[in-house]
C-alpha cells in the first residue's frame, strides 16, 4: 500500500519506493554507516551495494499512512553500533516525516556486517 496525503487541491500518493531512496539516502548520511546491505539468500553473505542500489537495502511498509521503515546497513569497524543506531533512527525519522508528511511509526535496523574504513 502506497502513502496517501489528502490536501485541498487534492490527493497525493507516494510510492514506497521513492520513500525507500529517501530512507536509504537520509541513513548512509549518519556517522558510522558504511551503506546499505543485501542478504543473499543463497549463502547468507551481506554485501555492501554500490550507491544507486540504496533502496535494495530498505524495505517500506506503509499501513493507515504510518510508515514503516527496515534497514540492513553495514557499520564502520570500531563505532558503537548504539550510538549509530540512535543517529540513523532520528535523522532518517525527521528527514522522511518531513519530506512525506507523514509519521514514521518503527524504524527496524539489521546490522548485517562491519568494514574497516581508511
Amino acid at each position: 500500500m502506497n502513502a496517501t496525503m489528502n490536501t485541498n487541491l487534492g490527493d497525493v500518493m507516494i510510492d514506497n519506493e521513492v520513500i525507500m531512496k529517501y530512507a536509504g539516502s537520509a541513513a548512509i548520511e549518519c556517522f558510522g554507516v558504511v551503506g546499505m546491505a543485501a542478504v543473499s539468500m543463497k549463502d547468507g553473505f551481506a554485501k555492501l551495494l554500490r550507491m544507486d542500489s540504496l533502496s535494495r537495502g530498505v524495505n517500506v511498509t506503509v499501513t493507515d499512512n504510518k510508515i514503516t521503515i527496515d534497514f540492513h546497513i553495514i557499520v564502520a569497524y570500531g563505532v558503537s553500533i548504539s550510538a549509530v543506531a540512535d543517529n540513523l533512527v532520528s535523522n532518517v525519522r525527521y528527514k522522511v516525516e518531513e519530506f512525506s508528511g507523514l509519521t514514521v511509526e518503527k524504524i527496524n535496523i539489521y546490522v548485517e556486517g562491519i568494514r574497516v574504513i581508511d
